[in-house]
């Protein structure tokens, strides 16, 4: 996870929709969250651009859009959050480690299988299959994001579904919340499937000196 700054968090998902899914902190399932760092077309346009979503050319045509057409970007991120949201509802449940808040709201699974499924027939609509002969593989590229205005969340949504199609449900962990991780979800691709933490340095490591703290306190062994 990342301290209260609102600028930089670290990206440790492991595949678009699951960084996505990470933008909020804490994630626990059902409760608030302290901090949501997708709060603005500008914070969604930075975001996609760190992670590659969007390349410079694509991040100049949807800033451009935006500019001149600000109702178009309210749009694109109440979009994107709602994707956000369904896919966390979706994998959340799978998640080895992942928390419920015991007296949240559970939206249930159909309805973030049905909000996906909107999403990404939208998305599937704006999309466009062009002939590539030259293509090492196939003959033709399928180019997700037609329309600068929805291009973020429609490449998003369309990562959100080819995940929740082929995720590995041995990879796919969440930091757990009960032992002073954070909630994020990420995949676990170390060799011997060992990965606890979204990072070692942030929550691991907090979780490890708040254990020594409370070792300390026990053993009544003053703190260094």
């Amino acid at each position: 996870m990342t301290d209260s700054s609102h600028a930089e968090f670290r990206i440790v998902g492991g595949h678009p929709a699951l960084d996505l899914v990470n933008t909020v902190s804490p994630r626990l399932r059902g409760g608030d969250a302290a901090h949501d760092y997708l709060t603005s077309p500008a914070e969604l346009l930075a975001w996609s651009r760190r992670i590659e979503l969007v390349d410079l050319r694509d991040f100049s045509a949807v800033e451009g859009t935006w500019r001149s057409a600000p109702e178009l970007a309210a749009k694109a991120l109440r979009a994107t959050l709602e994707i956000r949201e369904a896919t966390y509802d979706v994998l959340a449940p799978r998640a080895d480690g992942a928390a419920v808040a015991v007296d949240g709201v559970k939206r249930t699974e159909s309805s973030a299988f049905e909000r996906l499924m909107l999403r990404w027939s939208a998305a599937a609509a704006r999309s466009m299959l062009i002939p590539d002969p030259a293509r090492a593989r196939g003959v033709a590229e399928l180019v997700v994001g037609t329309s600068p205005a929805q291009l973020i969340p429609d490449r998003l949504v369309v990562a959100a579904v080819e995940l929740v199609r082929t995720v590995d449900l041995r990879q796919l962990r969440a930091c757990p919340v009960a032992d002073g991780g954070c909630g994020w979800l990420f995949l676990d691709r170390s060799r011997n499937h060992s990965r606890r933490w979204c990072a070692m340095e942030d929550c691991g490591t907090r979780a490890k000196i708040r254990k020594l703290g409370e070792r300390r306190r026990a053993t009544g062994v003053p703190a260094i």
